[in-house]
């Protein structure tokens, strides 16, 4: 099977401009491609997963990504899918985030001479002259059509800012500057960035001709990375000390039994043939499945070791054999007792399962709170410092949220 043909298989692909040069340029190893990463923290999230290993695959078949860190472009914020305005960051926070991005790209991708390469699109766009752009790029922009774009549906509900309105000529910027500086002849990203994907494809058609078309082609991933990611409001990050790896497999583990075969088909790089015998898995066989899935992606962002402690620990507690190694753990301090004890609420919070003493008042409230196997009914309750000596206790949140609180 063809490249291109598997991520077909793999329902990778949502809109394509022109499907049968796509398919071309790829099977041949002729893509330059890239996607952007706008970096608003200091850690990619599972919903970032789609992305990476799409490169990796792609590269794999001889093609070349160009990882985009979006350092300028953050400095505006993409309002697709928002229904209010992003959070504005310093340029020290976007610098910082950026590194940090770089460092966990590098475990999927192949950087290098002749080989991929990562760029920051502040390099070029926060040296743009305003006038000089409104009358080279803004032209070629109609302002009609940018207002029905789906980037700006629902941001247009309460109130579209100007420096927001913007953030798709900048998108647009980007591939015509890469397009002419580094050969760059696709682009990738969700299909909720069909607007602002077109707007750079059209760009490259108006300011150099009918004849580069040939070789602007935009392909766009479906989605459903945009979906993944995120679990009780927080997000799932691939950094280790803001996610252990533990969570991490739980977060697969625990995905919905409708979702499982597509993570697996879409993130996974096990053969197609493999993932079709499954399809037809129902019931228990649908835990393997997560099983699998969650073992297959812990290991390719915390390493086979990670990913082997987390299963046998999931593996146990679901078993009934408490064992608490590898399980994500707090030490509790002298200073988190008073009078020799912490509240049910505070070591909640304490613990991260829950933001604010509010969210873990709500937790308790609705039968959510188990210590050591015991469920815990009154939000007003406090457990001795000496419960939590060796091993601790074990806080089961929900049905598959396990936490080790300690003391030394």
């Amino acid at each position: 099977m063809t490249c291109y043909e598997e991520l077909k298989a793999r329902g990778l692909i949502a809109q394509v401009t022109n499907e049968e040069e796509i398919r071309d340029v790829i099977n041949n190893g002729k893509a330059v491609f890239y996607i952007g990463f706008d970096c608003t923290a200091d850690s990619l999230t599972a919903g970032h997963f789609m992305a990476l290993t799409l490169m990796k695959r792609l590269q794999m078949a001889g093609n070349r990504p160009i990882a985009l860190i979006g350092g300028g472009t953050t400095m505006i914020g993409d309002p697709s899918g928002r229904t209010d305005m992003r959070k504005m960051l310093t340029k020290e926070d976007i610098d910082h985030n950026a590194e940090c991005f770089k460092r966990q790209m590098e475990r999927f991708i192949d950087f290098g001479p002749g080989k991929a390469q990562m760029l920051n699109n502040a390099d070029w766009l926060l040296k743009l002259n305003y006038v000089e752009l409104l009358r080279d790029v803004g032209a070629c922009f109609s302002v009609n059509n940018m207002l029905r774009a789906k980037c700006y549906e629902q941001r247009m509900e309460k109130g579209l800012s100007f420096l927001e309105f913007n953030y798709m000529i900048m998108q647009s910027y980007d591939f015509y500057y890469l397009f002419q500086h580094y050969g760059c002849n696709m682009q990738f990203g969700g299909d909720d960035q069909w607007s602002n994907m077109l707007g750079g494809t059209e760009l490259i058609r108006r300011k150099l001709g009918q004849d580069a078309h040939a070789m602007t082609i935009t392909l766009l991933t479906d989605s459903q990375g945009k979906k993944m990611g995120k679990t009780a409001g927080n997000a799932v990050w691939l950094d280790a000390n803001k996610t252990s790896p533990y969570d991490f497999y739980q977060y697969w583990r625990n995905v919905e039994d409708a979702d499982v075969m597509k993570c697996i088909r879409m993130l996974t790089f096990l053969p197609l043939e493999q993932i079709n015998e499954m399809d037809s898995w129902e019931g228990s066989q649908l835990n393997q499945a997560k099983e699998i899935l969650a073992y297959e992606l812990t290991k390719m962002v915390h390493g086979e070791d990670e990913a082997e402690k987390a299963q046998a620990a999931a593996r146990a507690l679901f078993g009934g054999g408490g064992n608490k190694e590898n399980m994500p753990a707090t030490e509790l301090t002298a200073a988190d007792f008073a009078d020799g004890q912490i509240g049910a609420l505070a070591l909640l919070v304490r613990c991260g399962l829950a933001a604010s003493n509010g969210e873990a008042r709500r937790l308790i409230q609705q039968g959510g709170l188990s210590v050591d196997k015991k469920k815990v009914t009154d939000a007003a309750a406090a457990f001795p410092q000496e419960l939590f000596s060796g091993e601790g206790v074990i806080l089961k949140k929900g049905k598959k949220v396990f936490h080790r609180a300690f003391t030394k």
